[in-house]
């Protein structure tokens, strides 16, 4: 595929999903090939082996990431390529805990600027993700895309984690929107 496929990608991108997320999981559009992006660990996207600089064209791009069979996808309502993810296509880069009513609600934020509460359809959990044994802690961002918690992230939960008694044993974990997630 081209280099210069990314400026019309883009473009189309921009028309199709002109603010948040495009309602890609509706979408089926032809398979057109590979597309030279690599989402890596860190949460940095490179075309062609250098990083997107363009803040705006990260995001444009996230809002239209569809995950199909273990495959990562741009996709419009005319075209589907390929990319590659590293671990997760998110990185979450910050986190709020608040306790409207009492309860302790936890809000992530992820590296493009999109908002997830952990609650029964994002949920946090502690997995062996990308290819990797070592168990990684990640949230459900949207319709089967993960994002991985940043170092810094993992830590402050750690600090608000809690034992609680799930399945007749004692759990290390943290509450949000009235639900248990284990940590361990």
């Amino acid at each position: 595929m081209p280099s210069d496929r990314i400026t019309d990608l883009a473009t189309l991108a921009s028309s199709a999903a002109p603010k948040g997320p495009a309602p890609v999981h509706l979408w089926n559009p032809p398979y057109c090939g590979e597309l030279d992006i690599v989402i890596k660990r860190d949460g940095t996207w490179f075309h062609e082996g250098r990083p997107i600089r363009r803040r705006e064209l990260v995001k444009l791009f996230s809002s239209i990431l569809k995950k199909e069979d273990d495959r990562y996808y741009l996709v419009t309502p005319a075209e589907k390529v390929g990319i590659t993810v590293e671990c997760c296509p998110f990185l979450i880069i910050g986190m709020d805990v608040s306790q409207p009513n009492g309860n302790q609600v936890i809000l992530f934020h992820t590296s493009t600027d999109e908002q997830v509460i952990a609650d029964s359809e994002h949920v946090l959990s502690v997995e062996a993700i990308g290819g990797d044994d070592f168990p990684h802690p990640i949230i459900h961002v949207r319709h089967g895309l993960s994002g991985l918690l940043s170092r810094a992230v993992f830590y402050r939960l750690a600090e608000i984690a809690v034992e609680h008694e799930l399945q007749e044993a004692p759990r290390l974990g943290v509450f949000s929107s009235d639900i248990f997630f284990p940590l361990d």
